[in-house]
């Protein structure tokens, strides 16, 4: 027996739990001991990665001895990767990054003791996103046994002043500050909030008091008031718009609101989906006699449909609906944001009392919301309900045109629906509405999109079987997507017939075109080309640029 079977032997018999055996034979070895055999280190041993327990064994006077059990190699790794406070900070902050999360409370249930590095950490962590930061800001000042010092101040404004978009969405929270700074307080007076936005209105919002100067008129509302608002809008966009409404509180008796800050208040409340206090606000502002615009109340209902909130978009509408003025009442795009989000939501039949109310208000859908419209249907999947809103309004005795069909196919061929969109043509047949030329383009753009040159091929030769005539932009579409497939010989052929029938091609399609050819070293047909352009553009302008083709295309077959 050699000396390193006696040796584990010995081991053996005094840990036993470090071998393994097979049969009465020793079979392996554990592998903390390993290292031990070949390299017994004096006071210290290299630990393998595994994990369970270890034990160190120490030489001392030629005997190992167990010097005790330590914690393993994952349990330090674990230990060397927890959390510091301003991760955990950090990780809050961003975990409730949206306006409408409760971001003070989940800050609250941290529990950290607040230092000024820390926050002045956790703002340089956070130096790209100014909302946020300020949102931490705010949160931090409210905290017990805890004042911002100079120091995160100056960084608090360099973050709200490093672009000059921040500089002018900022300037007056830059100016409080400054203040707050310089007096080390922790609020500003009103006095004082008034002396910042007189000189911030005087240096920076200059034209309306050069325009009455001017015409000799005098102004009936205080000038201050625009710089108020923009102090507001700057809050509500940082979601705080509670410090908002008790800042517009302070100085209410002092400045008298205008339409404007009631809408930035209603923005604001909308932002952070708080609907009932922004119907509040909107109520107030009806009694002091401003009346909201539609504007403003269809940017609240997509913002309430966006957040899933129908049931207080649906309030929202009836408020507008029976309560609103003549600016205020619904119009098509208000009825097309209800209707597309009722039918997302599986509730047609109230999507046809909606169509009802628009059809009584005379509110029809023009072009663009019809688009819109069919487009919000079709893209949530529901391509059967937008032919059955179709259906309804032929009811109701606005049967669906050419344009309206367009808009229908537009909206299949943007999102590549190219089933669905064959069926719509064969749709547009069947009820006596013969597609248009505008129809098969766009079918031809969206195959080509597709990589699909056979479908096109096919589109192209059925405009032909159903007595459609081609126009310019039929032939760009057709050619530029050819040459996109590569299909090289097929789109000079076209070519070659845009120019036997004489037809203009726009100027970027035209150097469009001839850059490819120039690329394939047509020769001939950028000169054929460029001949028939001679005749609607600049002669001097596409005989130059013939030639430079020319010169670069044989210095290329030079090299």
């Amino acid at each position: 027996m050699n000396r390193i079977s006696k040796t584990l032997l010995q081991f053996r018999n005094h840990f036993p739990s470090s071998f393994r055996t097979i049969n009465g034979r020793l079979s392996s070895v554990s592998p903390s001991i390993l290292p031990l055999l070949y390299y017994p280190p004096k006071f210290s041993v290299s630990i393998p990665s595994f994990s369970g327990s270890i034990t160190f064994l120490v030489r001392f006077n030629s005997q190992f001895v167990r010097s005790g059990s330590y914690c393993t190699l994952t349990e330090v790794e674990g230990e060397e990767s927890s959390e510091t406070n301003a991760d955990k900070l950090h990780k809050a902050i961003v975990d409730n990054s949206y306006a409408h999360h409760d971001m003070d409370g989940a800050l609250d249930q941290v529990g950290v003791y607040l230092t000024t590095d820390l926050v002045a950490e956790i703002l340089h962590r956070l130096r790209f996103d100014e909302k946020l930061a300020f949102r931490f800001f705010t949160w931090a000042a409210r905290q017990e046994n805890y004042s911002h010092e100079p120091r995160v101040y100056n960084e608090m404004i360099d973050i709200l002043s490093s672009t000059r978009y921040k500089v002018k969405q900022f300037r007056i929270v830059c100016d409080l500050l400054d203040y707050m700074k310089r007096n080390d307080k922790n609020t500003v007076p009103v006095e004082v909030l008034f002396g910042i936005l007189r000189n911030y209105t005087d240096k920076y919002l200059t034209s309306l008091q050069k325009f009455a100067k001017k015409k000799k008129i005098r102004v009936k509302r205080q000038p201050e008031i625009n710089a108020f608002n923009l102090l507001l809008d700057a809050l509500c966009k940082c979601s705080l718009v509670e410090d908002a409404e008790a800042l517009l509180r302070r100085v209410k008796k002092t400045l008298k609101p205008d339409a404007n800050t009631y809408n930035i208040m209603f923005f604001g409340w909308c932002r952070v989906r708080n609907p009932g206090r922004g119907i509040r606000v909107l109520e107030e502002m009806i009694e002091l006699g401003y009346e909201p615009d539609n504007f403003t109340y269809n940017t609240a209902i997509a913002s309430f449909c966006k957040a899933g909130m129908l049931k207080e978009a649906c309030e929202f509408f009836e408020f507008m609906r029976t309560k609103g003025s003549t600016l205020s009442s619904p119009t098509a795009k208000t009825y097309a944001i209800m209707i597309v989000a009722l039918v997302n939501n599986g509730r047609m039949e109230e999507c046809f009392k909606y169509l009802d109310y628009m059809v009584k208000s005379g509110c029809l859908p023009d072009v663009s919301t019809y688009k819109e419209l069919i487009e919000g249907i079709c893209v949530a999947g529901k391509v059967q309900e937008a032919y059955m809103f179709l259906e309804e309004m032929g009811k109701k005795g606005y049967p669906p045109d050419i344009v309206t069909y367009n808009c229908f196919l537009k909206v299949l061929c943007d999102n590549k629906m190219s089933d669905d969109a064959l069926r719509h043509c064969d749709r547009m047949i069947e009820v006596g509405c013969l597609p248009s030329v505008q129809t098969y383009n766009m079918l031809v753009s969206m195959f080509f999109e597709m990589n699909d040159h056979n479908g096109a091929f096919q589109v192209w030769y059925e405009m032909d079987r159903n007595g459609c005539t081609r126009d310019v932009d039929s032939y760009c579409i057709m050619i530029e997507g050819l040459f996109g497939c590569n299909k090289v010989g097929d789109a000079c052929l076209l070519l070659e017939e845009v120019v036997n029938k004489g037809m203009k091609l726009p100027f970027r399609k035209f150097d469009s075109f001839l850059m490819q050819l120039s690329v394939n070293g047509n020769l001939k047909a950028i000169h054929r080309l460029s001949e028939h352009m001679r005749k609607f553009y600049n002669r001097a302008m596409a005989r130059r640029f013939s030639l430079n083709q020319k010169r670069m295309s044989m210095s290329l077959r030079g090299k």
